[in-house]
C-alpha cells in the first residue's frame, strides 16, 4: 500500500526528497495539464509545472492538505506561479515598449513563419486532442502521435491490446482527417 499525501508530506516537511519525490511522481501529471490549460503552450505548462514543485518544496512546511490531498494546494501554487509568469512578462512588456527601435531587422520571416503555422497546427490539434477522454487522448497521442505499435501502448498503458484498438478506432471517429494526418504518425502493426 502506498503512503498517503499526508504522510508523504510530513516526511517531506523533514526534508525527505524521496518522499517528495514521490509526491511529485503523483501529481506532476495533473499540475501539468493545469498549467497546460492556463498557457495553451507545452513549454509554459512544463515550465510552470517545474517552479510549482521547487515553490513546493521552498515552502514544505506551509502546505494544507484537503481531503487529504496535496494537489489543490499544489494547484493553488501553480496559479500563483502563473501569475507572476504574467505580472513579469507584462512588466518585462512594458520595458521593452520604452525601448528604441532598432533600424535594421534581420528577416526571419520563413523560419518564424514556419514556427508559428506548427505551434497553430500543434494547437488546433490540442482542441481535437482535449475533446476525447482521456483514455481515448492518451492511446491516440502514443499511436498516432508517437507512431508506437498496439503493444507497444498497451504496455505503456497497462491494458490489454484490444483495449488499444477500440480506443484509438473511437478516437479516430471523433478526430477530423486533418489532426489525424498532422499527427503524421500511424501506429505500426508490430508484434501483438
Amino acid at each position: 500500500m502506498s503512503a498517503s499525501d499526508e504522510e508523504l508530506w510530513a516526511n517531506s516537511a523533514r526534508g525527505s526528497a524521496a518522499a517528495f519525490g514521490q509526491l511529485f511522481d503523483r501529481h506532476a501529471d495533473g499540475v501539468y495539464r493545469y498549467c497546460f490549460r492556463r498557457t495553451g503552450s507545452w513549454s509554459d505548462a512544463e515550465e510552470l509545472t517545474s517552479i510549482t514543485f521547487l515553490e513546493a518544496w521552498r515552502s514544505r512546511g506551509k502546505a494544507h492538505l484537503r481531503d487529504g490531498s496535496l494537489l489543490p494546494w499544489l494547484l493553488g501554487v501553480a496559479t500563483n506561479v502563473d501569475r507572476n509568469r504574467r505580472r513579469a512578462a507584462r512588466r518585462y512588456s512594458a520595458v521593452l515598449h520604452r525601448l528604441p527601435r532598432p533600424e535594421v531587422v534581420p528577416d526571419l520571416a520563413d523560419a518564424s513563419a514556419a514556427r508559428l503555422d506548427a505551434e497553430i497546427t500543434a494547437r488546433a490539434i490540442l482542441v481535437e486532442l482535449n475533446r476525447l477522454t482521456d483514455r481515448d487522448r492518451d492511446v491516440a497521442i502514443l499511436c498516432l502521435g508517437q507512431g508506437l505499435t498496439y503493444a507497444e501502448a498497451a504496455a505503456a498503458l497497462g491494458i490489454p491490446i484490444g483495449t488499444v484498438r477500440s480506443r484509438l478506432s473511437r478516437a479516430r471517429e471523433r478526430l477530423s482527417s486533418t489532426a489525424q494526418g498532422e499527427m503524421d504518425v500511424r501506429p505500426r502493426e508490430g508484434r501483438s
